[in-house]
Protein backbone atom coordinates (compact mmCIF):
# COMPACT_ATOMS: atom_id res chain seq x y z
CA UNK A 1 0.00 0.00 0.00
CA UNK A 2 2.60 2.35 0.82
CA UNK A 3 4.58 1.69 -2.68
CA UNK A 4 0.44 2.61 -4.17
CA UNK A 5 0.69 5.94 -1.66
CA UNK A 6 3.81 6.94 -2.75
CA UNK A 7 3.21 6.10 -7.24
CA UNK A 8 -0.06 7.25 -6.96
CA UNK A 9 0.32 9.64 -9.97
CA UNK A 10 2.13 7.69 -12.22
CA UNK A 11 -0.71 4.93 -11.49
CA UNK A 12 -3.31 7.60 -11.87
CA UNK A 13 -1.42 8.43 -15.47
CA UNK A 14 -0.99 5.06 -16.70
CA UNK A 15 -5.15 3.98 -15.70
CA UNK A 16 -6.26 7.11 -17.96
CA UNK A 17 -4.42 5.48 -21.08
CA UNK A 18 -6.09 1.94 -19.93
CA UNK A 19 -9.29 3.86 -19.39
CA UNK A 20 -8.92 5.18 -22.71
CA UNK A 21 -7.22 2.28 -25.03
CA UNK A 22 -10.67 0.58 -23.74
CA UNK A 23 -12.57 2.62 -26.00
CA UNK A 24 -15.02 4.81 -23.17
CA UNK A 25 -15.29 8.54 -24.43
CA UNK A 26 -12.95 10.46 -23.79
CA UNK A 27 -14.92 13.00 -21.56
CA UNK A 28 -15.99 10.14 -19.41
CA UNK A 29 -12.94 8.26 -19.01
CA UNK A 30 -10.94 11.22 -17.69
CA UNK A 31 -14.26 12.10 -15.06
CA UNK A 32 -14.41 8.21 -14.57
CA UNK A 33 -10.57 7.92 -13.81
CA UNK A 34 -10.63 11.07 -11.58
CA UNK A 35 -13.11 10.19 -9.71
CA UNK A 36 -12.00 6.34 -9.13
CA UNK A 37 -8.51 7.87 -7.97
CA UNK A 38 -9.53 9.76 -5.87
CA UNK A 39 -11.76 7.70 -4.14
CA UNK A 40 -8.59 5.50 -3.77
CA UNK A 41 -6.70 8.04 -2.56
CA UNK A 42 -8.96 9.26 0.39
CA UNK A 43 -9.29 5.56 1.37
CA UNK A 44 -5.36 5.29 1.27
CA UNK A 45 -5.32 8.39 3.28
CA UNK A 46 -3.19 10.04 0.30
CA UNK A 47 -5.89 12.68 -0.38
CA UNK A 48 -8.18 14.75 2.27
CA UNK A 49 -11.89 13.89 1.97
CA UNK A 50 -12.68 18.09 1.37
CA UNK A 51 -10.83 17.89 -1.81
CA UNK A 52 -13.54 16.63 -3.66
CA UNK A 53 -15.84 19.83 -2.44
CA UNK A 54 -13.34 22.16 -4.81
CA UNK A 55 -14.82 19.98 -7.93
CA UNK A 56 -18.64 22.18 -7.88
CA UNK A 57 -16.52 25.50 -8.03
CA UNK A 58 -14.40 24.16 -10.65
CA UNK A 59 -17.09 23.38 -12.95
CA UNK A 60 -19.16 26.49 -12.45
CA UNK A 61 -15.70 28.51 -13.16
CA UNK A 62 -15.73 26.51 -16.35
CA UNK A 63 -19.61 27.91 -17.25
CA UNK A 64 -18.29 31.45 -16.17
CA UNK A 65 -15.27 31.28 -18.60
CA UNK A 66 -15.95 33.67 -21.07
CA UNK A 67 -13.15 32.98 -23.30
CA UNK A 68 -14.75 29.82 -24.16
CA UNK A 69 -17.71 31.34 -26.18
CA UNK A 70 -15.62 32.35 -28.79
CA UNK A 71 -16.17 28.81 -29.89
CA UNK A 72 -19.46 28.57 -30.38
CA UNK A 73 -19.34 32.00 -31.96
CA UNK A 74 -16.11 30.98 -34.78
CA UNK A 75 -18.25 27.46 -35.13
CA UNK A 76 -21.40 29.13 -36.12
CA UNK A 77 -19.65 31.62 -38.74
CA UNK A 78 -17.73 29.13 -40.64
CA UNK A 79 -20.39 26.81 -40.83
CA UNK A 80 -22.64 29.56 -42.31
CA UNK A 81 -20.43 30.63 -44.61
CA UNK A 82 -19.04 27.10 -45.82
CA UNK A 83 -23.00 26.18 -46.38
CA UNK A 84 -24.12 29.07 -48.22
CA UNK A 85 -21.77 28.45 -50.91
CA UNK A 86 -18.78 31.18 -50.24
CA UNK A 87 -16.45 28.15 -50.34
CA UNK A 88 -17.98 26.69 -53.57
CA UNK A 89 -17.72 29.75 -55.24
CA UNK A 90 -13.93 30.76 -54.09
CA UNK A 91 -12.83 27.07 -55.76
CA UNK A 92 -14.42 27.87 -59.15
CA UNK A 93 -13.66 31.67 -59.46
CA UNK A 94 -9.84 31.16 -57.92
CA UNK A 95 -9.41 27.45 -59.74
CA UNK A 96 -10.59 29.54 -62.89
CA UNK A 97 -7.82 32.04 -62.40
CA UNK A 98 -4.83 30.02 -61.81
CA UNK A 99 -6.44 26.81 -64.30
CA UNK A 100 -4.57 27.41 -67.27
CA UNK A 101 -1.27 26.91 -65.30
CA UNK A 102 -0.06 23.48 -64.36
CA UNK A 103 -0.93 22.67 -61.09
CA UNK A 104 -3.07 25.50 -61.00
CA UNK A 105 -6.21 23.47 -59.35
CA UNK A 106 -3.93 22.50 -56.38
CA UNK A 107 -2.56 26.06 -56.24
CA UNK A 108 -6.51 27.40 -55.71
CA UNK A 109 -7.35 24.52 -53.49
CA UNK A 110 -4.13 25.67 -50.78
CA UNK A 111 -5.05 29.30 -51.78
CA UNK A 112 -9.11 28.88 -51.04
CA UNK A 113 -8.13 26.23 -47.98
CA UNK A 114 -6.28 29.08 -46.38
CA UNK A 115 -9.15 31.74 -46.91
CA UNK A 116 -11.57 28.80 -45.40
CA UNK A 117 -9.28 28.15 -42.79
CA UNK A 118 -9.59 32.24 -41.59
CA UNK A 119 -13.19 31.96 -41.90
CA UNK A 120 -14.18 29.39 -40.40
CA UNK A 121 -11.95 28.18 -38.37
CA UNK A 122 -13.36 24.20 -38.63
CA UNK A 123 -11.35 21.61 -40.43
CA UNK A 124 -14.09 19.52 -40.76
CA UNK A 125 -16.25 22.04 -42.66
CA UNK A 126 -13.00 22.67 -44.60
CA UNK A 127 -12.24 19.46 -45.94
CA UNK A 128 -15.89 18.10 -46.58
CA UNK A 129 -16.83 21.19 -48.91
CA UNK A 130 -13.44 21.18 -50.62
CA UNK A 131 -13.25 17.18 -51.42
CA UNK A 132 -16.97 17.50 -52.64
CA UNK A 133 -16.39 20.63 -54.74
CA UNK A 134 -12.78 20.55 -56.50
CA UNK A 135 -12.05 16.42 -56.43
CA UNK A 136 -13.91 15.60 -58.95
CA UNK A 137 -12.50 18.26 -61.35
CA UNK A 138 -9.24 17.17 -60.00
CA UNK A 139 -9.95 13.93 -60.74
CA UNK A 140 -11.89 14.91 -64.41
CA UNK A 141 -8.44 16.48 -65.51
CA UNK A 142 -6.48 14.18 -65.03
CA UNK A 143 -4.76 15.15 -61.37
CA UNK A 144 -2.70 12.20 -59.93
CA UNK A 145 -5.00 10.94 -57.13
CA UNK A 146 -2.35 11.20 -54.04
CA UNK A 147 -1.73 14.46 -54.73
CA UNK A 148 -5.04 15.57 -55.17
CA UNK A 149 -6.31 13.91 -51.64
CA UNK A 150 -3.11 15.35 -50.00
CA UNK A 151 -3.71 18.82 -51.33
CA UNK A 152 -7.11 18.53 -50.23
CA UNK A 153 -6.79 17.49 -46.33
CA UNK A 154 -3.30 19.70 -45.89
CA UNK A 155 -5.08 22.95 -46.81
CA UNK A 156 -8.20 22.12 -44.98
CA UNK A 157 -5.98 21.60 -41.39
CA UNK A 158 -4.58 24.87 -42.07
CA UNK A 159 -8.13 25.94 -39.98
CA UNK A 160 -6.05 24.26 -37.15
CA UNK A 161 -2.97 27.43 -37.33
CA UNK A 162 -4.62 30.19 -39.03
CA UNK A 163 -6.88 32.26 -36.64
CA UNK A 164 -9.41 32.26 -35.82
CA UNK A 165 -8.28 28.14 -34.95
CA UNK A 166 -10.22 26.99 -32.06
CA UNK A 167 -7.18 25.21 -31.47
CA UNK A 168 -5.45 28.60 -30.43
CA UNK A 169 -8.51 29.27 -28.47
CA UNK A 170 -8.49 26.47 -26.36
CA UNK A 171 -4.56 26.68 -25.95
CA UNK A 172 -4.91 30.04 -24.82
CA UNK A 173 -7.48 29.15 -21.98
CA UNK A 174 -5.22 26.22 -20.93
CA UNK A 175 -1.68 28.42 -21.11
CA UNK A 176 -3.38 31.26 -19.22
CA UNK A 177 -2.24 33.69 -22.23
CA UNK A 178 -3.97 36.24 -24.43
CA UNK A 179 -6.39 34.87 -27.30
CA UNK A 180 -4.94 38.01 -29.21
CA UNK A 181 -1.48 37.06 -28.41
CA UNK A 182 -2.02 33.50 -29.21
CA UNK A 183 -3.71 34.77 -32.67
CA UNK A 184 -0.48 37.51 -33.39
CA UNK A 185 1.98 34.61 -32.95
CA UNK A 186 0.16 31.72 -35.01
CA UNK A 187 -0.50 34.14 -38.47
CA UNK A 188 3.22 34.12 -39.81
CA UNK A 189 3.47 30.45 -39.03
CA UNK A 190 0.06 30.34 -40.68
CA UNK A 191 1.04 31.89 -43.60
CA UNK A 192 4.38 30.17 -43.84
CA UNK A 193 3.00 26.78 -44.11
CA UNK A 194 0.46 27.82 -46.86
CA UNK A 195 3.28 28.90 -48.69
CA UNK A 196 5.22 25.68 -48.36
CA UNK A 197 2.19 23.59 -49.34
CA UNK A 198 2.25 25.97 -52.73
CA UNK A 199 5.82 25.39 -52.98
CA UNK A 200 5.54 21.54 -53.11
CA UNK A 201 2.64 21.79 -55.91
CA UNK A 202 4.68 24.01 -58.14
CA UNK A 203 8.10 21.47 -57.62
CA UNK A 204 5.78 18.37 -58.60
CA UNK A 205 4.47 21.07 -61.64
CA UNK A 206 7.94 21.24 -62.67
CA UNK A 207 9.32 17.85 -62.27
CA UNK A 208 5.89 15.43 -62.19
CA UNK A 209 3.83 17.63 -65.08
CA UNK A 210 1.69 14.81 -65.92
CA UNK A 211 0.37 14.73 -62.62
CA UNK A 212 -1.03 18.14 -62.38
CA UNK A 213 -1.74 19.10 -65.67
CA UNK A 214 -3.58 22.47 -66.68
CA UNK A 215 -6.94 22.77 -67.19
CA UNK A 216 -8.13 22.32 -71.31
CA UNK A 217 -9.22 25.24 -73.10
CA UNK A 218 -12.56 24.18 -73.32
CA UNK A 219 -12.95 23.71 -69.36
CA UNK A 220 -11.92 27.67 -69.21
CA UNK A 221 -15.20 28.93 -69.03
CA UNK A 222 -14.68 32.48 -67.03
CA UNK A 223 -13.83 34.57 -70.35
CA UNK A 224 -14.44 37.49 -72.09
CA UNK A 225 -16.87 37.90 -74.77
CA UNK A 226 -14.09 38.34 -77.34
CA UNK A 227 -12.62 35.27 -76.35
CA UNK A 228 -9.81 37.12 -73.92
CA UNK A 229 -8.47 36.32 -70.67
CA UNK A 230 -8.82 39.35 -69.32
CA UNK A 231 -6.40 39.58 -66.46
CA UNK A 232 -4.82 42.72 -67.34
CA UNK A 233 -7.91 44.22 -65.69
CA UNK A 234 -7.23 42.03 -62.95
CA UNK A 235 -3.69 43.06 -62.76
CA UNK A 236 -4.40 46.92 -62.79
CA UNK A 237 -6.65 46.65 -60.41
CA UNK A 238 -4.94 44.42 -57.97
CA UNK A 239 -1.89 47.35 -58.84
CA UNK A 240 -4.00 49.99 -57.74
CA UNK A 241 -4.99 48.73 -54.32
CA UNK A 242 -1.84 47.56 -53.39
CA UNK A 243 -0.57 51.05 -53.93
CA UNK A 244 -3.19 52.69 -52.13
CA UNK A 245 -2.85 50.39 -49.15
CA UNK A 246 0.91 51.07 -49.15
CA UNK A 247 0.50 54.95 -49.39
CA UNK A 248 -1.80 54.76 -46.59
CA UNK A 249 0.26 52.46 -44.02
CA UNK A 250 3.20 54.91 -44.46
CA UNK A 251 0.95 57.80 -43.75
CA UNK A 252 -0.63 56.17 -40.82
CA UNK A 253 0.26 58.54 -38.54
CA UNK A 254 -0.78 62.02 -40.43
CA UNK A 255 -4.29 60.02 -40.84
CA UNK A 256 -4.16 59.49 -37.03
CA UNK A 257 -3.07 63.21 -36.56
CA UNK A 258 -5.68 64.54 -38.28
CA UNK A 259 -8.48 62.45 -37.15
CA UNK A 260 -7.67 62.49 -33.22
CA UNK A 261 -6.43 66.48 -33.29
CA UNK A 262 -3.32 66.03 -32.06
CA UNK A 263 0.03 65.03 -33.12
CA UNK A 264 1.07 61.60 -33.32
CA UNK A 265 4.27 60.13 -34.91
CA UNK A 266 4.06 55.92 -33.99
CA UNK A 267 1.21 54.02 -34.90
CA UNK A 268 1.55 50.11 -33.53
CA UNK A 269 2.24 47.71 -36.68
CA UNK A 270 -0.96 45.34 -36.69
CA UNK A 271 -3.07 48.69 -36.60
CA UNK A 272 -1.75 49.76 -40.02
CA UNK A 273 -1.55 46.36 -41.61
CA UNK A 274 -5.30 45.96 -40.68
CA UNK A 275 -6.27 49.34 -41.53
CA UNK A 276 -4.20 49.73 -44.50
CA UNK A 277 -5.06 46.38 -45.91
CA UNK A 278 -8.45 46.94 -45.05
CA UNK A 279 -9.24 50.02 -46.77
CA UNK A 280 -6.99 48.54 -50.05
CA UNK A 281 -10.16 45.65 -49.98
CA UNK A 282 -12.75 48.16 -49.54
CA UNK A 283 -11.52 50.08 -52.31
CA UNK A 284 -11.68 47.38 -55.01
CA UNK A 285 -15.58 46.42 -54.02
CA UNK A 286 -16.17 49.77 -54.13
CA UNK A 287 -14.26 50.46 -57.55
CA UNK A 288 -15.62 47.16 -58.69
CA UNK A 289 -19.10 48.22 -57.52
CA UNK A 290 -18.99 51.85 -59.19
CA UNK A 291 -18.03 49.84 -62.50
CA UNK A 292 -20.71 47.00 -62.13
CA UNK A 293 -23.73 49.97 -61.37
CA UNK A 294 -22.49 52.35 -64.07
CA UNK A 295 -21.80 49.83 -66.72
CA UNK A 296 -18.18 51.51 -67.35
CA UNK A 297 -16.93 48.27 -68.65
CA UNK A 298 -13.30 49.55 -67.27
CA UNK A 299 -13.19 46.27 -65.64
CA UNK A 300 -12.92 42.82 -66.93
CA UNK A 301 -15.83 39.83 -66.44
CA UNK A 302 -12.73 38.06 -64.44
CA UNK A 303 -11.99 41.03 -62.63
CA UNK A 304 -15.57 41.35 -61.02
CA UNK A 305 -16.09 38.37 -60.71
CA UNK A 306 -12.89 37.14 -58.97
CA UNK A 307 -13.66 41.03 -57.07
CA UNK A 308 -16.76 39.62 -55.56
CA UNK A 309 -16.19 36.87 -54.95
CA UNK A 310 -13.29 37.06 -53.14
CA UNK A 311 -13.33 40.79 -51.18
CA UNK A 312 -16.51 39.89 -48.95
CA UNK A 313 -14.91 37.21 -46.79
CA UNK A 314 -11.38 38.66 -46.84
CA UNK A 315 -13.17 42.29 -45.65
CA UNK A 316 -15.04 39.64 -42.80
CA UNK A 317 -11.38 38.44 -41.64
CA UNK A 318 -9.87 41.74 -41.98
CA UNK A 319 -12.68 43.26 -39.38
CA UNK A 320 -13.06 40.29 -37.18
CA UNK A 321 -9.10 39.76 -36.61
CA UNK A 322 -8.39 43.28 -37.07
CA UNK A 323 -10.04 44.00 -34.00
CA UNK A 324 -8.88 41.27 -32.12
CA UNK A 325 -5.91 42.01 -32.55
CA UNK A 326 -5.86 45.56 -31.77
CA UNK A 327 -7.64 44.94 -28.91
CA UNK A 328 -10.99 46.98 -29.69
CA UNK A 329 -12.60 43.63 -29.04
CA UNK A 330 -12.53 40.31 -27.22
CA UNK A 331 -12.23 36.67 -28.86
CA UNK A 332 -15.96 36.23 -28.00
CA UNK A 333 -16.98 39.47 -28.88
CA UNK A 334 -15.04 38.90 -32.34
CA UNK A 335 -16.81 36.01 -32.77
CA UNK A 336 -19.88 37.19 -32.30
CA UNK A 337 -19.60 39.99 -34.97
CA UNK A 338 -18.17 37.42 -37.19
CA UNK A 339 -21.37 35.23 -36.71
CA UNK A 340 -23.15 38.03 -37.69
CA UNK A 341 -21.53 39.23 -40.65
CA UNK A 342 -21.95 35.55 -41.85
CA UNK A 343 -25.43 36.30 -41.55
CA UNK A 344 -24.96 38.75 -43.44
CA UNK A 345 -22.77 37.51 -46.46
CA UNK A 346 -25.54 34.76 -46.64
CA UNK A 347 -28.79 36.79 -46.60
CA UNK A 348 -26.96 39.23 -49.66
CA UNK A 349 -26.27 36.06 -51.08
CA UNK A 350 -29.80 35.06 -50.81
CA UNK A 351 -29.04 31.62 -49.69
CA UNK A 352 -29.96 31.86 -46.10
CA UNK A 353 -32.67 29.76 -45.06
CA UNK A 354 -34.23 28.19 -42.52
CA UNK A 355 -32.76 24.66 -42.85
CA UNK A 356 -29.43 26.13 -43.19
CA UNK A 357 -29.68 28.17 -39.99
CA UNK A 358 -30.95 24.78 -38.52
CA UNK A 359 -27.91 22.87 -39.72
CA UNK A 360 -25.64 25.37 -38.44
CA UNK A 361 -26.70 25.43 -34.93
CA UNK A 362 -27.38 21.83 -34.53
CA UNK A 363 -23.50 21.31 -35.42
CA UNK A 364 -22.07 24.28 -33.73
CA UNK A 365 -24.40 22.80 -29.84
CA UNK A 366 -22.86 19.33 -31.03
CA UNK A 367 -19.27 20.86 -31.33
CA UNK A 368 -19.72 23.04 -27.76
CA UNK A 369 -21.25 20.22 -25.68
CA UNK A 370 -18.46 17.94 -26.88
CA UNK A 371 -15.68 20.61 -25.61
CA UNK A 372 -17.54 21.20 -22.61
CA UNK A 373 -18.16 17.71 -21.87
CA UNK A 374 -14.68 17.10 -22.14
CA UNK A 375 -13.10 20.28 -19.96
CA UNK A 376 -15.57 18.79 -17.08
CA UNK A 377 -13.85 15.73 -17.29
CA UNK A 378 -10.54 17.34 -17.56
CA UNK A 379 -11.62 19.35 -14.31
CA UNK A 380 -12.17 16.29 -12.36
CA UNK A 381 -8.91 14.61 -13.32
CA UNK A 382 -7.25 17.47 -13.18
CA UNK A 383 -8.35 18.02 -9.52
CA UNK A 384 -7.45 14.75 -8.38
CA UNK A 385 -4.34 14.63 -10.55
CA UNK A 386 -2.77 17.72 -8.56
CA UNK A 387 -3.90 16.55 -5.25
CA UNK A 388 -1.74 13.11 -5.58
CA UNK A 389 1.11 15.60 -6.93
CA UNK A 390 1.15 15.00 -10.40
CA UNK A 391 2.34 18.18 -11.89
CA UNK A 392 5.40 18.11 -9.46
CA UNK A 393 6.08 14.44 -10.69
CA UNK A 394 5.84 15.71 -14.26
CA UNK A 395 7.89 18.68 -13.38
CA UNK A 396 10.57 16.07 -12.05
CA UNK A 397 10.31 13.86 -15.12
CA UNK A 398 10.70 16.64 -17.80
CA UNK A 399 13.37 18.95 -15.94
CA UNK A 400 15.78 15.81 -15.17
CA UNK A 401 16.01 14.88 -19.27
CA UNK A 402 19.24 16.13 -21.01
CA UNK A 403 19.33 18.84 -23.03
CA UNK A 404 17.53 21.76 -20.85
CA UNK A 405 14.85 23.51 -23.10
CA UNK A 406 15.91 21.61 -26.38
CA UNK A 407 15.80 18.11 -24.78
CA UNK A 408 12.30 19.48 -23.39
CA UNK A 409 10.85 20.36 -26.81
CA UNK A 410 12.31 17.21 -28.81
CA UNK A 411 10.46 14.95 -25.94
CA UNK A 412 7.47 16.64 -25.67
CA UNK A 413 6.85 17.33 -29.68
CA UNK A 414 7.43 13.23 -29.92
CA UNK A 415 5.38 12.88 -27.50
CA UNK A 416 2.70 14.84 -29.04
CA UNK A 417 3.04 13.74 -32.20
CA UNK A 418 2.79 9.95 -31.58
CA UNK A 419 -0.25 10.93 -28.15
CA UNK A 420 -1.77 12.53 -31.61
CA UNK A 421 -2.43 9.24 -33.11
CA UNK A 422 -5.17 8.37 -30.64
CA UNK A 423 -6.35 11.89 -29.55
CA UNK A 424 -8.31 14.69 -30.99
CA UNK A 425 -6.59 18.35 -30.59
CA UNK A 426 -9.41 18.75 -27.73
CA UNK A 427 -8.06 15.90 -26.03
CA UNK A 428 -4.41 17.10 -26.03
CA UNK A 429 -5.06 20.64 -25.15
CA UNK A 430 -7.35 19.52 -22.03
CA UNK A 431 -5.38 16.19 -20.95
CA UNK A 432 -1.58 17.29 -22.10
CA UNK A 433 -1.35 20.91 -22.31
CA UNK A 434 -1.65 21.95 -18.75
CA UNK A 435 0.62 19.08 -17.34
CA UNK A 436 3.51 20.50 -19.61
CA UNK A 437 2.99 24.58 -19.27
CA UNK A 438 3.96 24.74 -15.31
CA UNK A 439 7.20 22.92 -16.82
CA UNK A 440 7.89 24.89 -20.10
CA UNK A 441 7.78 28.12 -17.77
CA UNK A 442 9.76 26.72 -15.25
CA UNK A 443 12.58 26.15 -17.76
CA UNK A 444 12.24 29.61 -19.35
CA UNK A 445 9.94 29.50 -22.39
CA UNK A 446 7.54 32.01 -23.71
CA UNK A 447 3.97 30.19 -23.24
CA UNK A 448 3.27 31.98 -26.58
CA UNK A 449 5.44 30.43 -28.83
CA UNK A 450 5.35 27.20 -27.02
CA UNK A 451 1.43 27.20 -27.76
CA UNK A 452 2.16 28.01 -31.76
CA UNK A 453 4.52 25.12 -31.73
CA UNK A 454 2.02 22.85 -30.10
CA UNK A 455 -0.83 24.18 -32.10
CA UNK A 456 1.41 23.25 -35.26
CA UNK A 457 1.89 19.85 -34.14
CA UNK A 458 -1.23 18.69 -33.40
CA UNK A 459 -2.09 19.91 -36.55
CA UNK A 460 -0.55 16.39 -37.99
CA UNK A 461 -2.62 14.93 -35.46
CA UNK A 462 -5.69 15.06 -39.02
CA UNK A 463 -3.20 14.41 -41.26
CA UNK A 464 -0.90 10.98 -40.51
CA UNK A 465 -2.28 7.64 -41.03
CA UNK A 466 -3.99 5.62 -39.79
CA UNK A 467 -6.04 7.71 -37.40
CA UNK A 468 -5.81 10.91 -39.26
CA UNK A 469 -9.43 12.75 -39.03
CA UNK A 470 -8.47 14.97 -42.21
CA UNK A 471 -8.16 11.61 -43.75
CA UNK A 472 -11.75 10.28 -42.65
CA UNK A 473 -13.09 13.44 -43.40
CA UNK A 474 -12.28 12.99 -47.34
CA UNK A 475 -12.56 9.67 -47.07
CA UNK A 476 -16.46 10.02 -46.58
CA UNK A 477 -16.99 12.40 -49.46
CA UNK A 478 -14.02 10.58 -51.72
CA UNK A 479 -15.42 8.46 -54.38
CA UNK A 480 -15.26 4.70 -53.49
CA UNK A 481 -17.00 2.80 -56.16
CA UNK A 482 -16.39 3.92 -59.88
CA UNK A 483 -18.79 7.07 -61.36
CA UNK A 484 -19.38 8.30 -64.32
CA UNK A 485 -18.37 11.52 -64.61
CA UNK A 486 -21.20 14.47 -65.17
CA UNK A 487 -19.28 16.32 -67.71
CA UNK A 488 -17.56 14.47 -69.78
CA UNK A 489 -19.09 11.21 -69.55
CA UNK A 490 -16.24 8.86 -69.19
CA UNK A 491 -15.62 6.00 -66.40
CA UNK A 492 -13.81 7.19 -63.43
CA UNK A 493 -12.36 5.21 -61.01
CA UNK A 494 -12.43 5.47 -57.25
CA UNK A 495 -9.90 6.89 -54.60
CA UNK A 496 -8.56 4.15 -52.34
CA UNK A 497 -8.10 4.76 -48.59
CA UNK A 498 -4.16 3.66 -49.32
CA UNK A 499 -3.86 7.05 -51.85
CA UNK A 500 -5.49 9.13 -49.60
CA UNK A 501 -2.75 8.08 -47.03
CA UNK A 502 0.33 8.30 -49.23
CA UNK A 503 -1.05 11.69 -50.58
CA UNK A 504 -0.59 12.95 -46.76
CA UNK A 505 2.78 11.82 -46.30
CA UNK A 506 4.71 14.69 -47.88
CA UNK A 507 2.18 17.33 -46.27
CA UNK A 508 3.14 15.67 -42.75
CA UNK A 509 7.06 15.76 -43.55
CA UNK A 510 6.09 19.36 -44.22
CA UNK A 511 4.48 19.97 -40.70
CA UNK A 512 7.04 18.21 -38.96
CA UNK A 513 9.73 20.90 -40.92
CA UNK A 514 7.67 23.40 -40.02
CA UNK A 515 7.57 22.20 -36.19
CA UNK A 516 11.83 22.14 -36.51
CA UNK A 517 12.02 25.84 -37.76
CA UNK A 518 10.04 27.25 -35.37
CA UNK A 519 12.22 25.41 -32.67
CA UNK A 520 15.46 26.56 -34.66
CA UNK A 521 13.86 30.16 -35.50
CA UNK A 522 11.94 31.90 -32.26
CA UNK A 523 11.18 35.14 -34.07
CA UNK A 524 8.91 33.36 -36.94
CA UNK A 525 6.23 33.77 -33.98
CA UNK A 526 7.62 36.50 -31.62
CA UNK A 527 7.78 38.74 -34.51
CA UNK A 528 4.15 39.56 -34.53
CA UNK A 529 3.91 39.80 -30.88
CA UNK A 530 3.91 43.49 -29.48
CA UNK A 531 7.21 44.16 -27.34
CA UNK A 532 7.27 43.33 -23.73
CA UNK A 533 7.35 46.98 -21.60
CA UNK A 534 10.65 46.98 -19.24
CA UNK A 535 10.55 49.03 -16.23
CA UNK A 536 13.51 50.38 -14.58
CA UNK A 537 11.91 50.41 -11.24
CA UNK A 538 15.28 52.81 -10.00
CA UNK A 539 14.25 55.28 -12.47
CA UNK A 540 10.85 55.08 -11.34
CA UNK A 541 11.75 55.49 -7.94
CA UNK A 542 14.02 58.62 -8.63
CA UNK A 543 11.50 60.19 -10.52
CA UNK A 544 8.97 60.22 -7.91
CA UNK A 545 11.70 61.69 -5.33
CA UNK A 546 11.94 64.35 -7.72
CA UNK A 547 8.50 65.18 -8.46
CA UNK A 548 7.85 65.01 -4.49
CA UNK A 549 7.51 68.58 -2.98
CA UNK A 550 10.29 69.99 -0.83
CA UNK A 551 9.64 69.12 3.25
CA UNK A 552 6.94 66.89 2.36
CA UNK A 553 6.06 64.41 5.30
CA UNK A 554 7.34 60.87 5.33
CA UNK A 555 4.87 58.14 4.20
CA UNK A 556 2.77 56.87 7.55
CA UNK A 557 4.09 53.44 8.60
CA UNK A 558 1.43 51.07 8.32
CA UNK A 559 2.29 49.15 11.28
CA UNK A 560 2.53 51.64 13.84
CA UNK A 561 -1.11 51.33 15.59
CA UNK A 562 -0.42 47.17 15.19
CA UNK A 563 -0.07 45.60 19.21
CA UNK A 564 3.33 44.97 19.52
CA UNK A 565 4.80 47.22 17.54
CA UNK A 566 7.56 50.17 18.69
CA UNK A 567 6.02 53.75 18.77
CA UNK A 568 6.55 55.54 16.21
CA UNK A 569 9.49 57.62 16.12
CA UNK A 570 9.28 61.28 15.61
CA UNK A 571 10.38 62.88 12.16
CA UNK A 572 13.99 63.60 12.17
CA UNK A 573 14.85 66.92 11.70
CA UNK A 574 17.92 68.69 9.64
CA UNK A 575 21.12 67.89 11.01
CA UNK A 576 20.30 64.84 13.50
CA UNK A 577 21.18 61.09 12.07
CA UNK A 578 18.24 58.92 10.81
CA UNK A 579 16.73 56.45 12.83
CA UNK A 580 17.70 53.23 12.34
CA UNK A 581 14.77 51.26 13.94
CA UNK A 582 12.71 49.62 11.21
CA UNK A 583 9.29 49.35 12.36
CA UNK A 584 8.18 46.15 10.61
CA UNK A 585 11.45 44.65 11.98
CA UNK A 586 10.25 46.17 15.40
CA UNK A 587 7.11 44.25 15.53
CA UNK A 588 8.61 40.64 13.70
CA UNK A 589 10.80 41.02 17.00
CA UNK A 590 8.29 41.97 19.35
CA UNK A 591 6.26 39.33 18.37
CA UNK A 592 8.86 36.70 18.50
CA UNK A 593 9.74 38.05 22.50
CA UNK A 594 6.33 37.56 22.96
CA UNK A 595 6.31 33.72 21.64
CA UNK A 596 9.80 33.00 23.64
CA UNK A 597 7.34 34.31 26.97
CA UNK A 598 4.41 31.96 26.05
Amino acid sequence: MEFITQNLAPIMFAGLIVFLLMGFPVAFSLGACGLFFAFIGVELGALPEALLQALPLRIFGIMQNDTLLAIPFFTLMGLILERSGMAEDLLETIGQLFGPIRGGLALAVIFVGTLLAATTGVVAASVISMGLISLPIMLRYGYDRRLAAGVIAASGTLAQIIPPSLVLIILADQLGRSVGDMYKGAFVPGLMLCGFYALYVILIAIFKPTWAPALPPEARTLKEDNGKNGLPSLLILTTICTAASIYMAKNMPTLHSWWTGETVEHVALDETIVVSMCFGVALAFVAASVNKITRMGLLSRVAERVTFVLIPPLLLIFLVLGTIFLGVATPTEGGAMGALGAFVMAMIRGRLSMDLLKQAVNTTTKLSCFVVFILVGATIFGLTFQGVDGPKWVEHLLTSLPGGQLGFLIVVNVMIFFLAFFLDFFELSFIVVPLLAPVAEKLGIDLIWFGVLLGINMQTSFMHPPFGFALFYLRSVAPAKEYTDKVTKKLTQPVTTMQIYWGAVPFVLIQLVMVALVIAFPGIVSSGLDKAEVYDLDKVRLEMEAAAPDGAAPAQDPTANMEGAEPTAEPQTDGEPPAEDDPLKAMQESMADENKKN
